[in-house]
């Protein structure tokens, strides 16, 4: 599909997001996909001038239109944004119940307009469509990050008061230890010299035991499309904590699919993930990180 994006050719990506249908958690993946090639080639453009009243055309165009804007920067993407914004609009009056578009508005609040009362709105839209979309949840729980727009503690807060009242078996679950590696690589950053990389906050970790009683214990058994990265938060957060029996079962789940974060917080992300699968298969014993 990436190839024939690069000759410029469209008909296989809107054949791919018309038999996604309404699969949210798959359209926003597959969608996000596609605009990571689309941010450097024209298809996505060709597309929507060819079939201006396409919502899949234009769900692709706005989730290309704000990584470039994302990558040019705030001053200089400004432009681009009010532009990708627009596309939004559009691509609801296309098609209303969709949440794709309202999930690129979430990104470029974080990025570019970082604007309480708007966000409120567009999360609302987002709960009235699909209230426990997985995507926009990390949006909003990245945009109350510190070093984005939120206030001490507030990313912490959010994220618990989500993931307690989420249903069963969702990986909302999650967005606390993302906050937490978030909150480790904070530390870091504002403490380089005294706080070093055999501190961390995993061990006796509160937030693992919820991950593993309201997600793990109860998933679906088709994987949903950002399974790996949330299954890597667990398996690191399980591998740092010490409890490599628990994390094994993790790992066979995830097979080979590891992801920088969380690893690359603490070192090395493929040689950490190697080497604590590798324990989480030895005989149980403590080790030295």
């Amino acid at each position: 599909m990436v190839e024939d994006a690069a000759m410029g050719r469209w008909e296989s990506a809107r054949d791919l997001l018309a038999a996604t249908g309404p699969d949210w958690d798959r359209r926003i993946f597959r969608l996000q996909i596609l605009a990571e090639a689309g941010a450097r080639l024209r298809f996505a453009d060709t597309w929507a001038k060819a079939e201006p009243r396409s919502p899949h055309a234009l769900a692709l165009l706005a989730n290309v239109q704000a990584l470039r804007a994302m990558i040019a920067g705030r001053k200089a993407g400004r432009p681009m944004m009010e532009e990708a914004w627009s596309t939004c609009h559009a691509t609801l009056d296309a098609w209303p119940q969709d949440v794709a578009p309202l999930v690129v508005m979430l990104a470029l609040l974080r990025t570019h307009a970082p604007n309480r009362d708007t966000l409120g709105r567009v999360w609302q839209e987002i709960k009235q469509r699909d209230p426990w979309n997985r995507e926009a949840h990390h949006e909003v729980v990245t945009y109350l990050f510190a070093r984005h727009h939120g206030r001490p503690g507030e990313a912490a807060w959010w994220a618990d008061e989500q993931a307690s009242t989420a249903p069963q078996g969702l990986p909302i679950a999650v967005l606390p230890l993302v906050v937490l590696a978030e909150a480790h690589r904070s530390r870091q950053e504002l403490n380089q010299r005294t706080y070093g990389l055999t501190i961390h906050p995993w061990v006796e970790c509160p937030q693992i035991d919820p991950v593993l009683e309201r997600w793990w214990r109860y998933r679906a058994p088709h994987p949903h499309a950002c399974f790996a990265d949330d299954a890597n938060y667990l398996a690191h957060a399980l591998s740092f904590a010490n409890r490599h029996s628990e994390a094994l079962e993790v790992f066979e789940a995830l097979g080979p699919y590891a992801t920088q974060l969380p690893w690359a917080y603490c070192g090395q992300a493929r040689d950490l993930f190697l080497r604590h699968r590798a324990w989480a298969y030895s005989p149980p014993r403590r080790r030295r990180y």
